[in-house]
């Protein structure tokens, strides 16, 4: 007999791994993965590349009139990954950048950005079968889903991940004290936004994986899985 099909929400602060546990489980269970963070990022470097934010400045009117020719998809690379397109073009590189987590979460507090991405959040999920990862998925985009994680972990750990993440990616110049302040703020700005604010759903399951395995992280999420659907 085929397992129903369920949604899957996993929220929590940045840098915890949601986007490679999400990813790891949609692939481990054959469902659609979105990652609504890219979607953010991307909106975030379109603003960037055609001068629409000066510091902390944004030009919210422009942004709002460019948002209909912002066209976000996602397409599987040759090795199976899901990776991130603006208009055609691959931007997944750019938009994990420095440049661009600097500067996320300010795009991401805007009402109007917010609510045209839950638009098409929630057109993607439709159909159910699907793994998705954010901020306000399991209180916002689908309060209904079956399966609501909330990820936290200690910023010290999760600004060591990212900077690992970084070097990684050949970035030589930012230091762990700027992407620990980078982290800070975001946790900030995410909690404190008054446009669907980073918070835990009620109904969640709490996965703190600041000491966990990779591994042992999956493991927990395929034994909730397998109890939902079972």
């Amino acid at each position: 007999m085929e397992k129903k099909k369920i949604t899957i929400a996993l929220d929590g602060y940045s840098s915890t791994g949601k986007s490679t546990m999400a990813k790891a489980l949609a692939k481990k269970i054959g469902y659609a993965y979105i990652d609504t963070g890219a979607m953010y990022r991307t909106v975030t470097l379109y603003c960037l590349d055609n001068n629409l934010i000066d510091g902390d400045t944004v030009n919210e009117a422009a942004l709002e009139a460019a948002l209909p020719e912002i066209h976000i998809t996602f397409k599987a690379n040759d090795e199976g990954r899901s990776e991130t397109y603006l208009n055609g073009v691959n931007v997944e590189q750019e938009i994990r950048s420095m440049r661009v987590s600097s500067k996320v979460s300010i795009i991401a507090a805007l009402g109007f950005v917010r609510r045209d991405m839950v638009r098409q959040q929630q057109a993607m999920g439709r159909d159910k079968g699907i793994v998705m990862d954010g901020r306000d998925i399991g209180t916002v985009v689908f309060p209904d889903a079956e399966m609501k994680v909330f990820v936290t972990a200690d910023p010290m750990v999760r600004a060591q991940r990212r900077f690992d993440e970084l070097r990684g990616k050949g970035d030589t110049t930012t230091t762990l004290e700027e992407v620990l302040a980078n982290v800070t703020e975001r946790d900030r700005i995410d909690t404190t936004r008054a446009e669907s604010p980073l918070r835990q759903a009620d109904d969640a399951l709490v996965l703190d994986n600041s000491h966990m395995t990779i591994a042992e992280q999956d493991k927990w999420l395929m034994d909730h899985f397998n109890r939902l659907t079972q």
